[in-house]
């Protein structure tokens, strides 16, 4: 059975390279192209796609209205096309926030070259989108409604607020979970290191989005910062996210280095770094996310000490690298994402009362 496809786009050519780009693939077809929303309604209903493409600015009815009416009447895959702009990265997070499952950007030079170029990347995020369970809006409603920091445990042994830290990876779904996450832990948490994959140009507006959200603050690194209990640091769409010491403290360093796992920022390439330099003193997360990277990376973690969750198969988007992780062994726990905020927090809190004790 042939993945169904929708594309809606303003733009004659990218309807046309796109169609092209997926309907050379031997398990998609495209069942119709859209130049704006209200054409595309109607298409829904007559070809009943398994995902939706959709331009984020588009004319007659802007993107975002659709999308949010799409979710609440006919909830579905959908993959947003994005300009890379400061206010296309901006409506891509809200896009994110009512429901797509993802995003492609479009290039910004020669946009024929460009596109081809992203077949494989474009066809990969389609065969992805095509198997995640879409919640409903009532369901996205119910989570945002929860109380973010109701009767979880504060960190607030010195100890532990300056010497432990948090280790996060995540990719598809990655987002909303990394907001779930981060939205229920309270000021005095340890610093918080945070790579998603994400492409330049949406990791800085990803971060403020986060940042007017949450009790601490969250930054997309600069790379030389001491991390600061109560601060998040997310690597930025250009570089490699690394966890270094500067005498005594920690602190941020990136790598503009190749590719991990077809990744940079790489999820790998943090974990290692936390294994190496903070060993015990590291909680590892992997959340939500296709393919694997991350998953040696946190069982490097646990070997040098660190104790690390995976996100449940029932909570993720995709559950690919939290079952690749729990698979060879690297995770301690298997926690639903709403729980998991609490159970770094009690292990934290356990953590520092042994070292009060010792």
């Amino acid at each position: 059975m042939k993945i169904k496809v929708l594309i809606v786009d303003d733009s004659a050519l990218i309807r046309s390279l796109m169609s092209e780009i997926i309907g050379s693939q031997p398990d998609m077809e495209v069942v119709g192209v859209a130049p704006d929303p209200l054409v595309a309604r109607e298409m829904i209903k007559r070809t009943n796609p398994d995902v939706l493409t959709l331009d984020v600015e588009m004319p007659k009815m802007d993107g975002l209205d659709f999308l949010e009416k799409l979710m609440r009447l006919r909830p579905m895959p959908v993959l947003m096309v994005s300009s890379l702009t400061e206010r296309g990265s901006e409506i891509t997070m809200r896009a994110l926030e009512l429901g797509a499952v993802d995003f492609v950007t479009k290039p910004k030079v020669s946009i024929q070259s460009g596109m081809m170029d992203y077949e494989s990347l474009i066809t990969d995020k389609i065969r992805i989108a095509s198997k995640v369970r879409v919640k409903t809006r009532e369901a996205r409603a119910a989570e945002a409604a929860r109380s973010p920091a109701s009767g979880l445990p504060s960190v607030r042994n010195p100890l532990v607020s300056s010497e432990k830290l948090i280790i996060v990876g995540a990719s598809t779904g990655g987002t909303e979970a990394i907001k779930t996450f981060l939205m229920q832990m309270p000021s005095d948490c340890p610093g918080i290191l945070i790579t998603q994959h994400m492409p330049e140009g949406f990791t800085r507006s990803f971060a403020k989005r986060l940042d007017s959200l949450c009790q601490i603050s969250v930054n997309e690194a600069e790379g030389g910062e001491r991390i600061l209990p109560g601060h998040a640091y997310i690597a930025p769409g250009h570089s490699h996210l690394l966890l270094a010491r500067n005498g005594a403290n920690y602190v941020t360093q990136l790598n503009t280095g190749e590719p991990v796992n077809r990744h940079k920022p790489s999820v790998d390439v943090l974990f290692r770094s936390a294994a190496q330099h903070a060993g015990k003193n590291a909680v590892g997360v992997i959340l939500t996310g296709m393919g694997k990277d991350g998953a040696a990376g946190m069982l490097e973690m646990r070997q040098a000490g660190a104790y690390n969750l995976a996100q449940d198969e029932a909570s993720c988007v995709v559950f690919g690298m939290p079952r690749e992780a729990i698979a060879i062994g690297a995770s301690h726990e298997v926690v639903a994402l709403d729980d998991m905020a609490q159970r770094v927090l009690t292990y934290l809190a356990t953590q520092g009362s042994r070292s009060l004790r010792v």
